[in-house]
């Protein structure tokens, strides 16, 4: 499959392919960790033996909101960016959000997760920031059915003049 070419958001017009992650292999890991970090033990994810004795899907599954926290790794690997930049040269981006996300399927311990952004849409406002919309889909390996899909809210800040 032809993958669309990496492209610098800030660069971008509406409807350009942004570009596709690298895959993230989700473990069980990271599915506890994820656990710990926001107090939620829920067996499904958190618990193999219950996920596989009385669970819904026959093994563990990651978070919801831990496939939608990866997007600023999944973002950064699809437009070869890094998260550490210099704000007064470089500028700098929030997060404002999403539109219209849907938790589409469930994520499967131990399978495999990429990112596919495109610009939707860009408006400069009057303070000179660039609000930005970012349709995104997460795919699941071998799998037909998305992880993810929605709309991604944004602003870039440019540097201090």
């Amino acid at each position: 499959m032809n993958l669309p070419e990496k492209r610098a958001i800030i660069d971008a017009y509406p409807g350009d392919a942004l570009g596709v992650s690298d895959w993230v292999h989700v473990t069980q890991n990271m599915i506890n960790h994820f656990s710990k970090a926001t107090l939620d033990d829920d067996p499904m994810h958190a618990d193999p033996e219950w996920a596989i004795e009385k669970g819904p899907f026959g093994h563990t599954v990651a978070y919801g909101f831990q496939t939608m926290a990866l997007l600023t790794h999944l973002f950064h690997s699809a437009s070869n960016t890094d998260a550490a930049r210099e704000p007064d040269q470089e500028g700098y981006f929030l997060n404002l959000g999403f539109d219209k996300m849907r938790l589409v399927s469930p994520v499967p311990v131990n399978s495999r997760i990429r990112g596919r952004f495109t610009l939707a849409d860009r408006v400069v406002d009057a303070k000179n920031r660039t609000r930005f919309s970012i349709a995104v889909e997460v795919e699941i390996a071998d799998d037909p059915r998305l992880a993810l899909a929605g709309t991604w809210l944004g602003v870039w800040v440019p540097p201090e003049r």
